[in-house]
């Protein structure tokens, strides 16, 4: 009987100490390559940047944030929207509010391409962020190429994506009401515009 016990915890043994195949280490997952991206027009709008770049930004907000040196201005004609669109011209005297994310590099062709970069109609530019307690450097947003010599209406439909997009990322009240009243005076005085050609026309 001893025979076969220690026959059988022979068996054990052998077969509790075979050899342990190696692990090999698998190299830690590269992070995807980032940029930080100041909105301040329709872009704002996650929902509405969603429609150009295919995915969901919602996540990749940082949040409210402050452009200063600069104001806003609707110095540029969009033939995508067909109405005047957003532009931050240099003031010393003045701050822009709108949104910082923070993007994948992946989806950097498609942010220009929605900017109309190859067409000229805006261009990259590198500019500093304030965001919470934080200066965030090198960050990008989008300045017209070719400003018009005054301000253009926008459309309905472009003034709704833009105030959407101020109230859903959390600006201030009182720039949200502001930047509401701009954009309601220019219509304003497009439609006196209208009506004063139709008069003459008459």
């Amino acid at each position: 009987m001893s025979h076969q016990s220690d026959r059988s915890h022979h068996r054990w043994v052998q077969s509790h100490n075979l050899p342990q195949p190696q692990l090999k280490l698998q190299p830690k997952a590269q992070k995807e390559p980032m940029f930080y991206y100041f909105a301040y027009g329709s872009c704002m709008c996650p929902v509405d940047l969603k429609r150009s770049l295919g995915e969901n930004t919602h996540d990749y907000i940082i949040g409210p944030a402050v452009l200063k040196g600069y104001r806003l201005g609707f110095y540029s004609y969009s033939p995508t929207r067909k109405c005047g669109v957003l532009d931050v011209l240099p003031d010393d005297q003045a701050h822009v509010k709108g949104v910082l994310y923070h993007l994948p590099w992946r989806l950097s062709a498609y942010l220009d391409n929605r900017e109309g970069v190859s067409q000229s109609l805006y261009r990259r530019e590198t500019v500093d962020i304030d965001c919470g307690d934080k200066v965030y450097k090198n960050t990008r947003t989008y300045i017209v190429v070719n400003k018009l010599s005054e301000e253009l209406a926008p459309n309905e439909w472009y003034s709704s994506v833009v105030l959407r997009g101020a109230v859903t990322c959390g600006l201030p009240e009182e720039y949200c009401w502001s930047l509401f009243d701009h954009m309601y005076k220019l219509q304003q005085r497009s439609q006196d515009h209208l009506l004063q050609s139709l008069e003459k026309a008459l």
